[in-house]
């Protein structure tokens, strides 16, 4: 089990490392937000996987509070993007 969770801290990094260059060299607004979004999603997944390999059910709230408010940003970018476009 302790190898599965190595490897799933592992990849989280690896795709957080990424998502970090796409939000450096993003061409547009639209394309940083999208990374933002999967870095919110991903830092998700790091605590989930926390509390999986401390056994701490309370991270799984904290987990669950961070994909709301990442959810409610993306709306918020979203109708941004969308006025900024009538105008």
């Amino acid at each position: 089990m302790s190898i599965l969770i190595a490897l799933s801290y592992g990849m989280l990094c690896l795709g957080m490392i990424f998502s970090f260059i796409r939000l450096l060299l993003g061409p547009s607004l639209p394309d940083r937000v999208v990374a933002l979004e999967l870095i919110a999603s991903l830092t998700v997944g790091m605590i989930a996987t926390y509390a999986v390999d401390t056994n701490v059910g309370a991270a799984l709230d904290v987990a669950l509070v961070l994909a709301l408010t990442g959810f409610l940003a993306a709306l918020a970018f979203a109708r941004y993007l969308e006025k900024r476009g009538e105008e």
